[in-house]
């Protein structure tokens, strides 16, 4: 077992030791190995950490905890990016709050020349559903695509840049054991063929509410820009804007109606000059100079002639007939599993429309 990664994981272990001040004691000694071999006295000479951190440091044992971590993360593929290394995402090292340690699987560059976030309302309209995937549509193929794997705008653009052979990668607020929402599951491994999965969290840490604040500066830190969609007054994007505009990077949101709640978030961004407006799915193509790059033919436009499983055939025969919601596809006796897999495999194949409010129609 590697020594000093089980150091570095068991740093992040330390009751009040935050990721500040644990970047903060490995600068001083060296490494996380040192941190913990280093005398109490020593300890207790760097800004910040005084007797109580000095102690919680030298009377740290859990390291079990870290060697389990180790077995999981060997177990399952995944990569434990250390902020030194060289696949840790490099724009989250200018700011003092990032993660020691990050956790991920994929194949996606998470250094890309270009990085934008695409964040918004869990509950969004088909106006929001609509730009988002007019907008990444009309992105360069060089784009890396990241948002957090939630309902509603998220989910559509992880699926967007799918269906445009873009890569993406969610950052998600809890451990890689599981996924949420869990009818993301079938997007997830999609995505991990083509993107990825990224979070700071430990294996088996649940998605407590308290978890996406936290994240959200992740996907903040790790872009060039962030594009806003739709979003209310308050919530998780607007915090999440608020973050990308303490990082300096460039903030986009789409407009809309003045009196439409899903849209009061962007408009208040817009007018207090935090976000620029865009309206065009070139704008930010424009406004990054981000040179256009032809994508691969688009793989996932609809075919005249497919073969499909008999789950995607039980759910299509359902679908071609009328607009249907999840409700209705869960009396077909297909488990919640089944259902979100066979829809995800009748979207990318171009087939079905995905609508608001978990609806879905045939595509005429």
């Amino acid at each position: 077992m590697n020594d000093e990664l089980l150091y570095r994981i068991s740093l992040t272990l330390v009751p009040g030791i935050g990721d500040i001040q644990a970047k903060l004691l490995i600068e001083k000694f060296g490494s996380a190995g040192n941190v913990f071999s280093a005398s109490k006295h020593h300890l207790e000479m760097v800004e910040g950490i005084g007797f109580i951190k000095a102690s919680a440091i030298k009377k740290f044992s859990n390291f079990k905890i870290a060697e389990n971590e180790i077995k999981f993360i060997e177990q399952n593929n995944i990569s434990a990016l250390y902020f030194k290394d060289v696949g840790y995402p490099v724009r989250l090292t200018h700011y003092a709050d990032s993660p020691v340690m990050l956790y991920y699987k994929g194949n996606a560059d998470l250094n890309s020349s270009k990085i934008i976030s695409v964040i918004g309302t869990r509950n969004n309209s088909t106006y929001g559903k609509e730009f988002c995937e007019a907008f990444i549509k009309e992105l360069p193929a060089d784009v890396l695509v990241v948002s957090g794997l939630a309902y509603g705008i998220d989910t559509i653009a992880h699926k967007e840049a799918l269906k445009n052979n873009l890569k993406t990668v969610g950052v998600v607020a809890h451990g890689l054991h599981t996924i949420y929402p869990f009818a993301n599951k079938s997007l997830s491994q999609s995505m991990l063929e083509h993107g990825g999965l990224l979070t700071d969290f430990f294996s088996f840490s649940k998605p407590d509410r308290e978890n996406f604040p936290k994240r959200n500066r992740i996907i903040a830190g790790m872009c060039d820009a962030v594009l806003v969609v739709e979003s209310g007054v308050k919530g998780g994007s607007i915090i999440t804007a608020e973050i990308a505009v303490s990082y300096n990077k460039d903030i986009f949101a789409i407009p809309g109606k003045i009196n439409d709640e899903k849209s009061k978030g962007c408009n208040s961004l817009i007018k207090r000059n935090i976000a620029q407006l865009v309206t065009t799915p070139n704008d930010i193509s424009s406004y990054m100079n981000w040179k256009p790059i032809q994508k691969k033919k688009n793989q996932t436009q609809r075919q005249l002639f497919v073969e499909l499983s008999p789950q995607e055939e039980k759910i299509a025969s359902i679908i071609r007939n009328e607009e249907v919601s999840i409700d209705k596809l869960l009396t077909t006796g297909l488990s919640s599993g089944e259902i979100a897999g066979a829809l995800l495999s009748l979207e990318m194949q171009g087939l079905i429309n995905s609508l608001p409010g978990k609806r879905y129609s045939w595509v005429e």
